[in-house]
């Protein structure tokens, strides 16, 4: 039998975030906000080889947030309740306890919201320490807060202590700055004994989970000194304070690992992007996604980069942008060039300033240095792609392929009429627009003859001596 029922509170509109999504749906850091607390108890589990299922209890969007979990979380072991009507926190646990049928025979219950993103498992392992070490059928994480508006309010006694939300706080009451953080790790056989007789006897006729918490009860609230992981998120400004929280974080565990921040408050990286040691970022970067980064890569200005990959010793230059495609070691890209969904950037290949790419396999050592545009294209190992270049690879109802062999020389100014394929080792002139086929060390010119009429510029070249 499982040890632990952990509870995750995920019935939310979110009605103040103002988005079309369930509250625990609200994008964060690359991932859901619901993400975060699932992730804190999934760590709690596995790190101290603890037996436990996590239960979301849901509400508003249920078959959205479930959907999430089943494409997310599907290695892990999580179930649902549904809440029918959000009418207290007392009223989710119940409906965690009618839903799930062996939920009473967990020994311990935790207790955490979806809109706490920032909890880790170190405070739920902090909690779970005091419940058993001093064997108490409760605890409650607390914290003190200067302007507690909006808090319930910690009330200690010599044995246990109780919750007075706000709204039912006296004047005195609301002067107390120790508040109550929504996380809580009780006995299960202790929920049971309470659960189903609390009343709605408060202002906001709302069922208070925090009601189980008494004076002669053997409770306990832990106060903890950084009060920075129980922040909530209900508004666009608590979203956005917390995404910066998760960004300090990570951005300190990525220093530990070698990665140089040339400005860190002026980076945007998300939590599901991996980073190699000796990886440099410069100010104005946006990394997002499922994107991984090498050892030793350099990334300059302004560089976006989601879901994409970047090998070892590779060197974005300033203000590229990198989406779905994927350079291998050593490479150079940009500046200014633009990788579109299916890039691939062979080792030591050279991308240069305003080209793009799309759905183009470059091999290694490949070069296209300036100003050009290669889509739906195959390019083979060392050919060099002059400034100017264009596959011309959409005839209006459909997209073709361009396929170049290796070592070949592509002039300035070329065009590639697709579908077509040049052979290893050709040479096609500058100013060429190619549309046939072309084998192996072909030699290959395809523009108008030159006419030269001497002395004739004069007919063409006015001239002003007023201006001289």
């Amino acid at each position: 039998m499982d040890e632990f029922g952990i509870v995750i509170l995920a019935a939310g509109a979110g009605t103040r975030l103002k988005m079309p999504l369930p509250k625990p749906l609200a994008p964060m850091s690359g991932r859901k906000m619901m993400d975060y607390s699932f992730g804190a108890a999934a760590d709690f589990l596995e790190r101290h080889k603890r037996t436990g299922k996590i239960c979301l209890v849901l509400g508003h969007g249920k078959e959205l947030v479930e959907a999430h979990m089943h494409k997310t979380w599907s290695d892990k072991p999580w179930e649902s309740a549904f809440q029918k009507q959000q009418i207290g926190t007392a009223d989710a646990l119940r409906s965690y306890f009618n839903d799930i049928s062996d939920a009473k025979n967990r020994k311990y219950t935790i207790v955490l919201c979806a809109d706490t993103p920032l909890i880790t498992e170190s405070e739920i392992t902090s909690l779970v320490n005091i419940l058993e070490s001093e064997n108490l059928d409760a605890v409650a994480a607390t914290f003190v807060e200067d302007k507690p508006k909006g808090y319930g309010r910690i009330v200690r006694a010599k044995q246990g202590f109780h919750i007075v939300e706000e709204k039912d706080a006296s004047d005195e009451q609301r002067k107390i700055t120790e508040v109550n953080s929504g996380l809580y790790v009780m006995k299960t056989d202790f929920i049971s004994k309470y659960l189903f007789e609390l009343k709605s006897e408060n202002k906001s006729k709302e069922f208070y989970l925090t009601d189980l918490f008494q004076d002669d009860r053997n409770v306990k609230a832990i106060t903890f000194s950084d009060k920075s992981p129980f922040a909530g998120v209900n508004t666009i400004a608590h979203l956005e304070d917390a995404q910066k929280q998760l960004r300090a974080r990570y951005i300190a565990n990525a220093r530990e690992n070698g990665v140089r921040f040339m400005a860190a408050d002026q980076v945007l990286i998300d939590d599901t992007v991996a980073l190699g040691e000796g990886v440099q970022i410069y100010p104005g970067c946006v990394l997002e996604g499922d994107t991984v980064i090498g050892d030793n890569v350099i990334l300059e200005s302004g560089v976006i980069v989601k879901d994409s990959s970047i090998a070892s010793n590779s060197k974005i230059l300033a203000y590229s942008y990198l989406e779905k495609a994927h350079v291998a070691e050593e490479a150079s890209v940009g500046p200014f060039a633009r990788l579109r969904e299916g890039t691939v950037v062979g080792a030591r290949s050279k991308i240069g300033n305003f080209v793009e790419t799309k759905k183009a396999v470059l091999q290694e050592e490949v070069k296209v240095s300036h100003l050009s545009y290669v889509g739906d294209a195959e390019i083979g190992a060392r050919t060099n792609i002059g400034c100017g270049f264009i596959t011309c690879n959409y005839d209006g109802a459909q997209k073709h392929k361009t396929i170049i062999g290796k070592d070949s020389f592509i002039g300035s100014d070329s065009q590639m009429i697709a579908p077509i394929n040049i052979g290893d080792g050709c040479y096609v002139a500058s100013g060429s627009s190619i549309n046939q086929d072309m084998e192996a060390g072909d030699f290959a010119i395809a523009r108008s003859k030159q006419v030269t009429k001497k002395g004739m510029a004069k007919r063409f070249i006015k001239s002003s001596k007023k201006n001289d």
